[in-house]
């Protein structure tokens, strides 16, 4: 990894003041936990998911608002199941998170299952590529797995706590063979730099990061922020966009990872076209594995003006 791209990548000597120590106990456990067979993993991981369920709170409000909007079609029974099984799927992530950042390559490789990788070779040399993929909660193991496959630099959000940051991006690095580079999601300079020299770097623009560089688009029949970075990062360099997706497979089967055809006439030159198209292909994405997406996000957080609220959540929450 080339450290330089990223402030948190670098060891320094307060992350040991005492303050820290209780964070690197946890890490130290977390990281123990993670020598345990698969199967146990996911049962703890189901556990754990299970534990949260049973409790009210924020996201899980959240994530029922959510489903209840993307999914008006179901019946009470499959929103309650889908519910349930996404807290298992949130604690098995858990798992995982510990399974990419500190599992070595060949143990993880036992698991994953590849599609599509020459659509990776199928994109012209010297040409940046965004890897565009969503926020399942296997993220850390689908960005593991293309790491092993094929260059991908990524992003990351500074969490607030330095160790954190420090785990978090050293983790997410250590399956690149030292050629991984993680940029701070704000880093707009560095990530199309990087696309401009050709680098693969992994985009997820399923979130409401507001308005300032988005605008509403449809997401399953509702208004939705969506970002328009996707079009304008292609536009501004050159970058082809390949979607990508990765999902659990039942039992102990593993994952599976699949690269997609690089997407043709993109950008449109038509932002809401643009962004439109990109959230179809979110929405297929999830309804491959609803159960394992990251509902408790807001994805409905900013509405159009005159529009209510869809989460009611009291003010000091939001």
């Amino acid at each position: 990894m080339n450290s330089n791209e990223s402030k948190a990548a670098k060891f320094r000597f307060e992350l040991l003041y005492p303050k820290y120590w209780p964070i690197w106990l946890a890490f130290g456990f977390w990281r123990f936990i993670t020598i345990f067979p698969f199967p146990i993993l996911l049962m703890m991981g189901k556990a754990l998911g299970l534990i949260v369920h049973s409790f009210s709170s924020k996201r899980k409000h959240i994530a029922t608002c959510n489903i209840e909007i993307c999914f008006p079609d179901k019946t009470i029974a499959e929103k309650q199941k889908m519910l349930r099984d996404n807290f298992i799927s949130m604690g098995i992530a858990i798992m995982e998170t510990g399974m990419a950042w500190w599992w070595s390559k060949r143990r993880l490789a036992k698991l994953i299952k590849y599609d599509g990788l020459e659509h990776l070779d199928s994109v012209n040399p010297g040409q940046g590529i965004m890897l565009l993929g969503i926020h399942y909660t296997t993220l850390e193991i689908g960005g593991g797995a293309i790491s092993m496959a094929a260059q991908m630099d990524g992003m990351y959000r500074a969490h607030g706590n330095p160790v954190y940051d420090f785990i978090q991006v050293r983790g997410r690095a250590s399956k690149g063979e030292g050629k991984t580079v993680l940029y701070e999601r704000r880093d707009v300079r560095g990530t199309m730099k990087a696309l401009k020299k050709g680098r693969t770097v992994w985009y997820g623009p399923d979130q409401d990061y507001g308005l300032v560089q988005g605008l509403f688009a449809p997401f399953f029949g509702i208004k939705a922020a969506t970002v328009y970075g996707t079009a304008r990062f292609a536009k501004m360099t050159g970058a082809a966009v390949v979607p990508f997706s990765h999902v659990r497979l039942t039992g102990r089967e593993g994952y599976q990872v699949t690269i997609y055809p690089p997407l043709e006439e993109f950008p449109a030159g038509d932002d809401l076209v643009d962004a439109t198209r990109i959230n179809q292909i979110i929405e297929k994405f999830i309804l491959l594995q609803p159960d394992q997406y990251l509902w408790a996000h807001r994805r409905f957080k900013n509405r159009p003006e005159g529009e209510s609220d869809l989460y009611n959540l009291p003010a000091k929450s939001k």
